[in-house]
């Protein structure tokens, strides 16, 4: 399987593709600098690939989540904004003070909190955690002594969630208190060799399935609900960060790919959003309640 090419070379550093069910719209981050881009509706006048809106939120935009009451949540920087429907931002506390550690991915458990884990710039191990922001504000630090906190995502039934931390190869499984949120020791659950590229971002579908970007890879992986691996998804940029599921039906998976320290003129379709059919529904993106 192989995925299209859907808009220009729209990002620098593509991430944390989703699907806003309030307004019916593709959203993904420009994450270093710091945008949330919000694509036309698919199937009307303001064609989806071709028109899009780039709201700025701060140094960094890493990750995002729509809210039930509308609008988004995202994480910036160092911490967490509401966005409101019209774009205006209204900033949360910064969570830590070293700049040299920046948020990175994240997603919302079925509770409603919102999760986003973090990553030093210079990727040193160890440096990075996983922040919880509750639906009444509060904030917490629930994982800890991670490199690159990157794909998360809850099973649909809330009993456990698949988590990557990039250079340990792994997706792994965990579970989290339900009271504070805190994570339990990661289990692996699939190991992916280094030189089929390294773990990034991921999604669930329908049928329990997990797909999942490989960063240096050119490719979105699924792995059935047991671990085994049954579909391919090539894509035409080698670093492929994030993919998510919308549409119609959630049954178009949207894959974003970055241009991170590569040349000009290097691998010239990075940056793009990408596209495929897959014959598999995803799943509604879990919203924030506060």
């Amino acid at each position: 399987m192989r995925a299209e090419q859907w808009t220009g070379v729209v990002t620098h550093h593509g991430e944390g593709p989703g699907w806003d069910p309030n307004t019916g719209q593709l959203r993904i981050v420009d994450l270093l600098a710091g945008d949330l881009l919000t694509f036309g509706v698919l199937g009307t006048g303001a064609n989806g690939p071709d028109a899009y809106e780039r709201w700025h939120l701060g140094t960094v935009a890493a990750a995002w989540r729509p809210r039930r009451s509308g609008g988004v949540v995202a994480a910036v920087e160092r911490g967490f904004v509401l966005v409101a429907e019209d774009g205006t931002v209204t900033p949360g506390d910064e969570l830590w003070s070293d700049p040299t550690v920046r948020m990175n991915d994240g997603a919302c458990d079925p509770a409603g909190n919102f999760y986003c884990g973090s990553m030093a710039y210079d990727t040193r191990p160890g440096a990075g955690s996983v922040h919880r922001l509750t639906p009444d504000g509060a904030t917490s630090v629930v994982h800890t002594g991670v490199t690159i906190s990157n794909g998360l995502a809850w099973a649909p039934n809330g009993g456990f969630a698949y988590y990557v931390d990039t250079p340990t190869g792994t997706v792994a499984r965990i579970t989290a208190d339900p009271s504070t949120g805190r994570f339990s020791t990661p289990e692996p659950w699939v190991t992916i060799d280094p030189d089929d590229g390294s773990p990034d971002g991921l999604t669930l579908d329908a049928e329990g399935g997990v797909w999942v970007a490989l960063w240096g890879g050119s490719a979105v992986r699924r792995y059935a609900a047991d671990g085994t691996l049954d579909e391919v998804v090539e894509v035409n940029a080698r670093q492929v960060s994030a993919c998510s599921f919308g549409g119609d039906g959630y049954r178009r998976l949207f894959i974003t790919t970055s241009r991170q320290d590569l040349a000009d003129g290097d691998d010239p379709a990075a940056g793009a959003v990408y596209t495929v059919d897959p014959g598999i529904a995803g799943l509604a993106p879990l919203p924030y309640a506060g």
